[in-house]
C-alpha cells in the first residue's frame, strides 16, 4: 500500500492526481483529519490523520504501508518524525524536500535504514530527479570528473508550500561543496552566464539546491556548484539578504511574509503549469581538463514532481527499492528520467 502523507497540500493534490491516472489507489494522510477526509472521500480513497509531534498516531497512519511519500512541508520540520515512523515500521521513506539539511539527516541514518531493511530516498520531485540524473548522466561521461557544475530555468509559478519553505530559509547563507564538504558561501555568491538550449545566454546565480549534498552521494565529484536563473531584481534582492540576515530571520519579519504567503492565491494555476517547462544545464570537468556538458528539459517543476514522485514510488511499490540511503540516480539509474513523458536529454557539442 502507497500512503500519500501530506496529500491536501498544493503539490500533495497534484501527486494523488498522478497515482490515480496511473492506477494507483493510495491512502491519503495528513494532520487535518477534516481536510483529508473531505478529499479522501470525493476520491473514493481510505484515509488516516496523524499529526507530526504524535508517534502513535503516526505507526497508526503507516500500518501497512509498503511505501510512504512523504509531501508535507517545510521538510525541516517534518522529516525526522516521518522518517522515524517508517523505520519502526518498515516502510519505504520517499519525499520531495529540496533542503540540503534534510539530505544530510537522512543521509545519516543509512545505516539505521540498512538495518530495517527499508529505502531512505529523498527528492523525488523537481528538486532532484531530473537534475541528480543528469549529474550521473556527466559523471558516466567525465569518470575521473572533480567539478561539477548543474543550472536549472523554471518556468512557471510557485506554490504556498514552496513559498513558506524559501522563507524559512531567509537570512542564511548559500552552500556550495567544496573537496567534498559542503561550505558556506555568501548569498548569490556567483553569477555565470548559461544556454539552456534555446540559443540565448542567460545570468545564473548559485542558490544552495539540493544538489549539493545529493550529487555528490551520487557521482564522488567534491567540487559542485548549483544556479539557477533568476531576473537582476532577485539577484539584487539575495544580495541585499547577506546584510540583512538578522532581519530575514526575525521572528516578526517570518510571520509578516507568512500572512502575505497565507492571504495570496494558490499558484501556478493548471494553465501555468501545462505552459510551464523544466530547462536544466549541466557540465563536469575532469582532472585532466576534460568537460562534457548536457541539457535536459521537461514538465514544469511541480508537474515533473508529480510524474517523477510517483513513477519512482511505483517502483518501491513493486520491490525496486535498495536499502538504505539512496539518490533517484543510484537507486534506479542516471536514464530512470528519461522514463517520465516529454524528457529529453541532450549532449552538447564542445
Amino acid at each position: 500500500m502507497l500512503l500519500i502523507y501530506g496529500s491536501t497540500g498544493y503539490t500533495g493534490r497534484l501527486i494523488v492526481a498522478e497515482a490515480l491516472a496511473r492506477g494507483l489507489r493510495p491512502t491519503l494522510a495528513g494532520r487535518n483529519a477534516d481536510a483529508v477526509r473531505t478529499q479522501a472521500q470525493s476520491l473514493g480513497l481510505e484515509w488516516r490523520a496523524a499529526r507530526i509531534d504524535d508517534p502513535a498516531l503516526l505507526d497508526a497512519a503507516l500500518r501497512g504501508a509498503a511505501v510512504a511519500l512523504h509531501c508535507a512541508g517545510p521538510f525541516a520540520h517534518t522529516w525526522r518524525a516521518i522518517s522515524d515512523a517508517c523505520l519502526r515500521n518498515g516502510a519505504h521513506y520517499l519525499d520531495i524536500t529540496g533542503e540540503i539539511a534534510v539530505f544530510e539527516g537522512l543521509a545519516a541514518r543509512d545505516a539505521e535504514a540498512r538495518a530495517a531493511g527499508i529505502m531512505v530516498l529523498p527528492g523525488v520531485g523537481f528538486d532532484v530527479v531530473p537534475s541528480d540524473c543528469l549529474a550521473a548522466h556527466l559523471a558516466r561521461r567525465v569518470p575521473n570528473a572533480v567539478q561539477l557544475r548543474l543550472a536549472f530555468r523554471a518556468l512557471g509559478g510557485m506554490s504556498r508550500g514552496t513559498l513558506q519553505t524559501m522563507i524559512e530559509n531567509l537570512g542564511s547563507p548559500g552552500a556550495i561543496r567544496r573537496d567534498g564538504k559542503i561550505v558556506p558561501v555568501p548569498q548569490a555568491w556567483r553569477t555565470r552566464r548559461i544556454d539552456f538550449g534555446d540559443g540565448k545566454l542567460r545570468d545564473a546565480t548559485t542558490i544552495p539546491w539540493g544538489d549539493v549534498s545529493t550529487a555528490f552521494h551520487s557521482t564522488g565529484i567534491p567540487n559542485i556548484e548549483v544556479y539557477v536563473s533568476m531576473r537582476p531584481a532577485l539577484r539584487r534582492v539575495a544580495i541585499a539578504s547577506r546584510w540583512l540576515g538578522p532581519l530575514l530571520r526575525s521572528s516578526v519579519v517570518r510571520r509578516w511574509l507568512a500572512a502575505r504567503v497565507r492571504a495570496g492565491p494558490v499558484v501556478p494555476s493548471e494553465a501555468e503549469r501545462e505552459r510551464g517547462a523544466s530547462l536544466l544545464w549541466g557540465e563536469a570537468v575532469g582532472v585532466n581538463g576534460e568537460r562534457a556538458e548536457a541539457r535536459l528539459r521537461g514538465s514544469s517543476g511541480y508537474v515533473m514532481t508529480a510524474q517523477t514522485a510517483v513513477h519512482l514510488a511505483s517502483k518501491a511499490l513493486g520491490g525496486r527499492a535498495p536499502a538504505g540511503f539512496q539518490t533517484p540516480s543510484r537507486a534506479y539509474g542516471a536514464d530512470v528520467i528519461l522514463e517520465i513523458p516529454g524528457v529529453t536529454l541532450t549532449d552538447a557539442a564542445r
